[in-house]
Parts: C-alpha cells; structure tokens; sequence
C-alpha cells in the first residue's frame, strides 16, 4: 500500500512544502497539514506500518531522520535535532523508538 492511497497527493505536498527549510518540521503542524489527524485509527495504523521501513514493529531513530521521505522520495531527511525532538515527543516509554500505540497517542496529541 502506498501512503498516497491514504493521503492526498494535494496534502502531501502542502505539508512537505511547509517543511522545505532545516528545522522546521514541527509534527503537529504536519501532521494536521498532510490530513493525517482526520485519519482514523486503522488508517493511522496503516501509515505506521509503512514509515516502519525494517517493519521491526517500531519506528526508530533512523526511520524517524528519513520520516517525510515516506510521502516524497524527493523530500529532506530530518536534522539530527528535529529527529531527536520528534523522537522525544513520541516515546511515552523511554525504549527510544516510537511503538504503535505512542505513534497513534502522537498523531491525536
């Protein structure tokens, strides 16, 4: 499945381009501007399952650096700072990757 059976290709692109610039992914603002927020549970599991690239079950670190890749190969790895606050925002557990329940718990926050 691919992210833009999920999402508009209008959407996606609105929110990537709000993101262009280093340090200015800020999640909630992605999130609510891809459509992600309106989603429901299934469909936000479904996202899950593909922003897990090693399909490990977790959304780690190195998964989290190429997140906005998932909706355009042609998007910007996340700074090393932007990775680490999203990771932070999203690990409720302190493991240090972002499970599917932490990752729902973020997408509504």
């Amino acid at each position: 499945m691919a992210i833009t059976d999920l999402l508009s290709a209008k959407d996606i692109e609105a929110a990537l381009c709000s993101v262009q610039d280093v340090e200015s992914f800020n999640y909630k603002s992605f999130f609510n501007k891809v459509g992600l927020r309106n989603k429901s549970p299934d469909q936000v599991k479904q996202i899950f399952h593909i922003i897990d690239q090693d399909k490990s079950g977790f959304i780690e670190e190195d998964e989290l650096q190429h997140f906005l890749k998932n909706f355009s190969s042609s998007a910007r790895s996340l700074s090393n700072s932007e990775t680490k606050a999203f990771l932070e925002a999203g690990d409720s557990d302190g493991d240090g990757k972002i499970g599917m329940e932490e990752f729902q718990a973020l997408v509504r926050a």
